[in-house]
This record gives structure tokens, C-alpha cells and sequence, in this order.
């Protein structure tokens, strides 16, 4: 690690676990079994918000006093937890913490339950369509998910939430697991409009299409079978005292993070001076100033968080939009994805688009499929969308274009998200 990071060639947060498990398959189980009398496991879970949910769980820990570790880098794989953890502990493999918080990828879940069998907290936040390539449709990973958190112990507490079909219903058949529900309970953030990024709008105990009265993004709501009993389970907490970050998706995050605090009883003045003082995960609506001008940062990595961020954006009245659209493995190799992003309802609001990225092209001829006008032909036609197929060109178009009283705002794919904050700051993160 010290290594890696003293070449600038990136945090080392995944290659030294990598040979950990080469030695030793039971790397993790055995670390963890040597501090099982007192570190606490707590692992996030779920398609987006992992990360800021993570860290905004570990910043409210911190003010109540104890000591806490995260994977922040976003190495969610196997590899990249036994990293974490060699970074923790001794030489004789002890671990002076209280909680480990490990994001952990969708398709890694059933694996790290193999190896943590009775985690202290298992928090489950969405599951929609990412990377059809590697992870399929959402009703694989559901099913890997239910097949795995039935051998969960009774000393787990399982948070889940109840607004998502599909992650309440994990919860239906469970038997000694504590159950704790979140969701929204706020008309006045309901669009009552169903966007095209929707995925679970059946009901997973009769297949019957489920209704909603509120909805709040995607397939996020109030929701209930009209042909069962099934419908979304009764909240245990529906708010926070305080919101740290814009947008809906950032609602559930928070109140997920306040939903776990509450189980250890961490004092509200704790909980509240925690998410005060909370400061986001790189790319997550993260803040560069660059040359006297402000830059946000928006991962946008489906076309679940696509829509989220640019409905954030719209709020901020963003005039000033760079999008960066890769297809590198974190990414995904399939990019038409990008269809079901509900470009047409915002793209009119903004002054000057730039795209770029490997897949530049792709992104741009979605866009001027939004516009109403349909002479957007070459790079010199006279309007508001650039084309540029090296980032840096772009990035600093983007800044030129953007004056001193307003924001330029960057919505990256994973590894365009990496490259972009490599380009601006001049430092790796993976």
C-alpha cells in the first residue's frame, strides 16, 4: 500500500488482499474470528448509495465516541475487504477498533456472509439494473441475496428498505433475525410519475403488477399488491433530523445511517453533530474548487442514479453539465442503458452540455435525440452540445464555458468518475 500510494499509482486498497486470500482463502474469516469478542461488523449493501451510506454511518459512530473503520474506496470486492483489514490490524492480527463498516458489491453479498457469518448489521438499500453484463437482471441478485441472509443468526440486525419491492420481500420469511424497516413517508418529495428506469413493480409473492399511491424515484414508494396481502411493511423510521446531502436517493441513505445508530442507541446530539459535519465520498456530489471555480461531482453509474442526479442538478438550476460516459468493467460493457436515463425532461434546462469519455459518441446521439432540433450535426454547428474524446479537452472546455458565479457539474460513470478526479486533483484513487 505505502508503495502504491507513494508512486501515485493508486491506494494499493486491493492487491494486498489479493495475495491474502491467494495464501490463506480463509484470510477474512480468520481476522475476523481473531476480534470477534470486540469489533462489531456492519456490512452496507445494494446497487446505489453504498459508500456515502457507509461513511455517513461511520461519522456519526465517530461522534459518539468510538472507533471506527471503513473500506472507503470503494474496493467492495472480496479482495478489497481483506485489503481493509490488513490495513487495520497488527502483526499478530489484532484490530483496535469497535466497528468495521464494509460496503460490500451485489455480487459479492453471499460471498462475505460465507465469511462473516453472523455480521451485527446488515443494511440492504436498493437493488435496480447495473451492469447487465456481470450482475443480470434484478431478480438474480435478489434471489442470491434471499438464499443467502436465511442462514443469518439471530444476533444480526437486518435493515432494509421497505419502500423497494424486492428488498422488503427479503424480509417476508426470515425467522430470528431483527428486522428493522425504512422508507419515506412524505408526499410533498412523491413524483406520482413512473420513470423508465423502473424495475420492480411486481409483487415477488403472486407475480400480480403492484399499485402505488406515492412514488418517490424509480420503483421507490408506497406500494401494495392488489391481489394479495403483500404491501410495504410498517416503518420503524421514516425521517432524519437532518438531511447532509441533496437529493431523494441521499434521503434514504441518511435515514438508513440514523436507522443503525438508533439500534446502539447513539445519542441524538451525536447523531446530529455527526451528519453536520459530514463531508461526501469522492464523486459523490463532492466539491472541487479549481481555479477560483466550483465543481460538483455527481456518480451517476445507471440509469436509476442518472435520473436522480440530473433531477438534483435541475433543482441546484444548473446551466453548466459535463457528462462522461465509460465502458470499462466497473463500468459495464453494455452502454444502452443510457436509453432508459430521462434525458428529455431536463436537457432543454441546461446552457452548455459537454460529453465525452470511450463512449463520447453513444452518449451524445442520446442526447440529440432529446432536442428538438435535429441538426446537431458536427462539432462546429453552432449549439450548445460539445463533443470531446479526451476528457482532459473536455474538462477544460467545460471550465471555460463556466463563469465565476456558477457551477460546473460532472456526471461520470465509475472509472470517468476516477479518471475525472485524477485529472482535476492529480492524485489515484484505486
Amino acid at each position: 500500500m505505502i508503495i502504491s500510494r507513494f508512486f501515485n499509482i493508486g491506494s494499493g486498497s486491493t492487491w494486498p488482499g489479493h495475495i491474502a486470500l491467494t495464501l490463506n482463502k480463509n484470510f477474512i474469516k480468520d481476522i475476523l474470528k481473531t476480534n470477534d469478542q470486540r469489533l462489531k461488523t456492519i456490512l452496507v449493501a445494494g446497487t446505489n448509495g453504498k459508500t456515502t451510506t457507509g461513511k455517513l454511518i461511520k461519522t456519526i459512530l465517530a461522534k459518539g465516541g468510538y472507533k471506527v473503520f471503513q473500506n472507503e474506496s470503494g474496493a467492495n470486492l472480496l479482495n478489497g475487504i481483506s485489503s481493509t483489514l490488513i490495513h487495520q490490524c497488527n502483526v499478530v492480527g489484532e484490530i483496535d477498533n469497535d466497528f468495521g463498516i464494509f460496503e460490500v458489491d451485489e455480487n459479492t453479498l453471499p460471498l462475505i456472509l460465507k465469511e462473516i457469518s453472523s455480521p451485527d448489521f446488515v443494511i440492504i438499500l436498493n437493488l435496480f439494473r447495473d451492469q447487465l453484463d456481470r450482475y443480470g437482471e434484478v431478480n438474480v441478485i435478489a434471489e442470491k441475496w434471499g438464499n443467502a441472509i436465511v442462514s443469518l443468526a439471530s444476533l444480526t440486525t437486518l435493515i432494509l428498505n421497505a419502500d423497494d419491492p424486492q428488498i422488503a420481500s427479503l424480509g417476508m420469511h426470515l425467522k430470528g433475525v431483527k428486522l428493522k424497516f425504512f422508507g419515506l413517508n412524505d408526499k410533498s418529495l412523491a413524483t406520482f410519475k413512473n420513470q423508465h428506469a423502473v424495475d420492480s413493480t411486481y409483487c415477488s409473492n403472486c407475480g400480480a403488477k403492484l399499485i402505488y399511491s406515492e412514488i418517490y424515484f424509480s420503483h421507490l414508494g408506497v406500494w401494495e399488491c392488489p391481489k394479495c396481502d403483500n404491501t410495504r411493511p410498517k416503518l420503524d423510521i421514516s425521517a432524519s433530523p437532518i438531511y447532509p446531502l441533496l437529493g431523494i436517493y441521499n434521503r434514504y441513505n441518511t435515514i438508513a445511517a440514523v436507522s443503525l445508530s438508533r439500534q446502539l442507541n447513539i445519542e441524538e446530539n451525536n447523531v446530529v453533530a455527526g451528519l453536520k459535519n459530514f463531508k461526501p465520498a469522492f464523486g459523490r456530489q463532492e466539491i472541487l474548487n479549481i481555479n477560483g471555480k466550483k465543481i460538483q461531482i455527481f456518480l451517476s453509474k445507471n440509469p436509476t442514479s442518472f435520473n436522480e442526479s440530473l433531477r438534483t442538478i435541475a433543482g441546484l438550476k444548473a446551466k453548466n453539465v459535463l457528462f462522461v460516459l465509460n465502458d470499462s468493467i466497473p463500468d459495464g460493457r453494455d452502454v444502452s442503458w443510457i436509453w432508459d436515463v430521462d434525458f428529455e425532461d431536463y436537457i432543454d434546462k441546461f446552457k452548455n452540455i459537454i460529453v465525452s469519455g470511450d463512449r463520447a459518441y453513444d452518449i451524445a446521439l442520446r442526447i440529440k435525440y432529446t432536442t428538438k432540433n435535429s441538426n446537431i450535426k458536427s462539432q462546429n454547428y453552432n449549439s450548445k452540445l460539445k463533443i470531446y474524446e479526451e476528457l482532459k479537452e473536455a474538462i477544460d472546455e467545460s471550465l471555460k464555458l463556466t463563469s465565476k458565479n456558477e457551477a460546473l457539474y460532472i456526471l461520470p460513470t465509475y472509472s470517468a468518475m476516477l479518471e475525472t478526479r485524477k485529472i482535476l486533483t492529480g492524485k489515484k484513487i484505486l
